[in-house]
């Protein structure tokens, strides 16, 4: 899968904490762009702190990167998905205050049958996510236009622009 971006406090609009000899815990997250019939793709927004996301999450102990997509998918997005041959690529962060180091695997899906009941974690309801379906231009002019406020927000946002982006030169 080609890497398509690493992002570091710098590139992600945050002054470097300036720590140093960062012993980093490693995360794994897989994460697509799930498109359905009218080729709007589905996207999360976090209306407590007023971000958007792609759908898509950790990659659990005994888990490999296709079994977290589906299962996260799934949760998110309530719908059961084709992942498409097409890789957008991957994204590396570098989550200094967090002694982090997150690699994020994204792909391209599509819904099939009928959408379901989304099961957000008890988290994701506490932090407002509701499932919006919009177009990828449409997607690109929202995350651009959000304002994060933490840290966190600033990486998911830097992150998630990078596949929409690539995404979109994929797609032509």
């Amino acid at each position: 899968m080609e890497l398509i971006k690493e992002i570091s406090e710098e590139n992600a609009g945050i002054l470097p904490s300036g720590k140093r000899d960062i012993r980093y815990s490693l995360r794994k997250a897989a994460r697509a762009l799930v498109f359905d019939r009218e080729s709007k793709i589905a996207i999360l927004f976090a209306s407590k702190f007023n971000y958007h996301k792609l759908p898509g999450g950790g990659v659990e102990d005994g888990e490999d990167v296709a079994s977290a997509l589906t299962r996260e998918l799934l949760e998110e997005t309530g719908c059961q998905v084709e992942v498409r041959p097409q890789e957008v690529g991957a994204v590396i962060e570098y989550r200094d205050e967090d002694e982090l180091l997150q690699i994020s695997y994204c792909y391209l899906a599509d819904v099939i049958g009928e959408p379901g009941e989304v099961a957000f974690t008890e988290k994701e309801i506490a932090n407002g996510f509701q499932l919006q379906w919009l177009g990828l231009d449409e997607a690109i002019a929202v995350l651009h236009s959000d304002e994060p406020a933490s840290y966190f927000e600033k990486f998911v946002r830097a992150r998630d622009l990078a596949f929409l982006k690539k995404a979109k030169e994929i797609l032509g």
